[in-house]
């Protein structure tokens, strides 16, 4: 399994910096992160949130690409009908150019009425448009319909879809699916019969809500705020455009509420001990390729960032490494506290 974090440049005012200084810093930590030899770097995208949440990952993808050597460079997700064809097709293979071949393309249908409308789109299409654009950028690459190609034949490309619709699709599609559930998993293998795939071709990714620390009471008492502020801004924008009410907002008690060993509501902090622990527990059975972890919740402080993202690439990949019995060296798995 490898292991990545995913980058949302989400920039609440609460926590405001310069945009030039904040991209310009993620970057860095991307550089980083390759360094250390994490092996993969993910983008995600929105539009229209208030924090200015990333609209156009393949674009950050490139300037990833140009700072780093061996991380693969992803997408979790782009939304594909709000683009053309031609146009994402073009995009995608620069990346994999400028990458050397590092490309993998994550595609999702979305859900956000704001969205598709500022794209003059009809959201209630969303899954047909889908299907059909990715359909006809496999051909464009596989045609030559757009120049220049991508360096790799075929690009990897996932389907980043949560429900049973989707998880077939990817399935019909013989693409990855870039969502980690048994449930799921199930309809996607459905799919690969349906779609006259080998079903031992299939393959999973996805995010996990962990982040790592030495200490992770002690960094929950940090990132808690971090946490609230990006599960009450999903939430809110869930229902927007839509006839649905507002849910109520929640607070830190929410995640609070858990006994010894459960986990903080939907996201976890763990040590790589643990997280490993977990990780084994949620994927056994299914066939995993990438991993992928926030690097960051909703722009918490850099120095939690940086930690994070070190045990990510040193001390928990080493975990998940048949080759080294899953254990790791003292070394990586360090010693350092996080500052309160």
């Amino acid at each position: 399994m490898k292991v990545g974090v995913v980058f949302d440049l989400r920039n609440p005012d609460e926590w405001r910096r310069p945009w030039a200084d904040y991209y310009a810093r993620t970057l860095e930590f991307c550089e980083e992160a390759d360094r250390l030899g994490a092996d993969g770097l993910w983008f995600t995208e929105h539009h229209l949130f208030a924090d200015g949440y990333l609209p156009q990952p393949l674009t950050f993808a490139a300037a990833a690409a140009a700072r780093t050597r061996t991380a693969r460079v992803g997408t979790s997700v782009v939304l594909p009908a709000l683009r053309k064809p031609a146009q994402l097709a073009e995009e995608a293979a620069i990346v994999d150019l400028i990458s050397g071949g590092r490309l993998e393309l994550g595609l999702g249908a979305g859900y956000r009425v704001p969205e598709y409308d500022l794209f003059d789109t009809d959201i209630s299409h969303r899954f047909a448009k889908t299907e059909q654009t990715i359909r006809q950028i496999r051909q464009l690459w596989a045609e030559g319909g757009v120049t220049p190609r991508p360096i790799q034949d075929p690009v990897p490309v996932w389907g980043g879809f949560y429900g049973p619709r989707g998880a077939r699709l990817a399935g019909r599609l013989g693409i990855g699916l870039l969502h980690l559930s048994h449930e799921m998993f199930r309809h996607y293998c459905a799919g690969l019969v349906e779609g006259g795939h080998d079903p031992a071709q299939a393959r999973v990714s996805g995010l996990l809500p962990i982040i790592l620390a030495d200490d992770p009471d002690a960094a929950w008492a940090r990132v808690a705020p971090y946490a609230v502020y990006q599960m009450n801004s999903y939430r809110q924008a869930s229902v927007e455009g839509t006839n649905q009410p507002e849910p109520p907002l929640i607070t830190a008690d929410h995640f609070n509420r858990r006994s010894a060993g459960s986990p903080y509501g939907v996201l976890e902090i763990l040590t790589p001990q643990e997280a490993a622990a977990r990780i084994h527990e949620v994927t056994q059975g299914l066939p995993v390729k990438h991993l992928i972890f926030w690097a960051s919740i909703a722009g918490m402080p850099d120095d939690l960032v940086a930690r994070n993202i070190e045990l990510i690439s040193k001390s928990l990949k080493p975990l998940l490494s048949p080759s080294t019995g899953g254990k790791a060296d003292d070394a990586d798995l360090g010693t350092r506290g996080i500052p309160r």
